[in-house]
C-alpha cells in the first residue's frame, strides 16, 4: 500500500536556494522526505502581476515546501491607476523533478500580502492549480471586505482524499494561476483601494506545502 505523509516546511528557511523566474490519511507514514532532491524551475511566468524578473521560486531544504515571492503584484482602483489595474494575474508554469518512485501533490498553500480597502470596496484573491495535460483543476477564492487596512493571509487546504497527484513515471509541468482583483463597490468616488501580493519587505510570500507518497511498484 502506498505510504504518504503531509509535510510542512519552515517559511524562514525557504529563501536559501531562490531561483529567479527567468531561468492524510496515511496508513504507514515515513518520517523523512524522499532521499533524492526535488528540483523546481520556472518554465514560463506570464501575467500583469508578475512582469519578467519580478517573481522568484525557492525550495525548502527538506523538500517539503516551496515559496514564490513577488515584487510587482498590485491591483488597484482609484489614485490615478489605469482602468485595467483593478485586476492582476500571474501564471507560473513549473518544471518539477520528482525523486524516483515518488509522486507529489500540493496539499496546502499560504498566500500573504497587504490590502488597503475603503469602506464599500472589496478585494479578491483567487488561485487554481493543475498538471499539464490533466483535466483536474483545483480552484479556491478568498474575499476581503473594506474597510480593511492591514496585512492579509489566505490558506487553501485540500483533504488527503481530494489531492490531485502528479502522474507517476512521467514529468508533467505544474501550473499555478493566481489573481488579485479589487472592486470599487460603493466606496466614495475618488477614493483609492489596492491589494498586493509581494515581497517588498522580504517576509510576504506565497508558500506551497507538498504532500508525498510512493508510486505503485511496477
Amino acid at each position: 500500500m502506498a505510504r504518504g505523509l503531509l509535510l510542512g516546511g519552515a517559511v524562514a528557511a525557504l529563501f536559501a536556494t531562490a531561483l529567479p523566474a527567468q531561468t492524510a490519511s496515511a496508513d504507514s507514514p515515513f518520517d523523512n522526505p524522499p532521499p533524492d532532491k526535488i528540483v523546481i524551475k520556472v518554465a514560463t511566468v506570464n501575467g500583469s502581476g508578475c512582469p519578467q524578473g519580478t517573481a522568484a521560486v525557492a525550495v525548502s531544504p527538506d523538500n517539503t515546501a516551496f515559496t514564490v515571492t513577488y515584487s510587482d503584484y498590485l491591483a488597484q482602483v482609484g489614485g490615478g491607476a489605469p482602468s485595467t489595474a483593478f485586476r492582476k494575474n500571474c501564471q507560473l508554469n513549473l518544471i518539477v523533478h520528482v525523486p524516483g518512485g515518488f509522486t507529489y501533490a500540493i496539499a496546502s498553500v499560504d498566500y500573504r500580502g497587504f490590502a488597503s480597502l475603503q469602506r464599500g470596496a472589496s478585494g479578491v484573491e483567487k488561485a487554481s492549480y493543475y498538471f499539464q495535460g490533466s483535466p483536474d483543476t483545483a480552484a479556491r477564492t478568498h474575499t476581503f471586505n473594506g474597510p480593511y487596512e492591514d496585512n492579509w493571509q489566505a490558506t487553501d487546504e485540500t483533504d488527503w482524499a481530494q489531492l490531485v497527484w502528479a502522474p507517476c513515471g512521467v514529468e508533467r509541468n505544474f501550473n499555478i494561476n493566481t489573481e488579485l482583483r479589487v472592486n470599487r463597490g460603493s466606496s466614495p468616488a475618488g477614493s483609492t483601494s489596492f491589494m498586493t501580493m509581494d515581497s517588498t519587505d522580504g517576509d510576504i510570500s506565497t508558500v506551497y506545502h507538498l504532500a508525498w507518497k510512493e508510486c505503485p511498484s511496477g
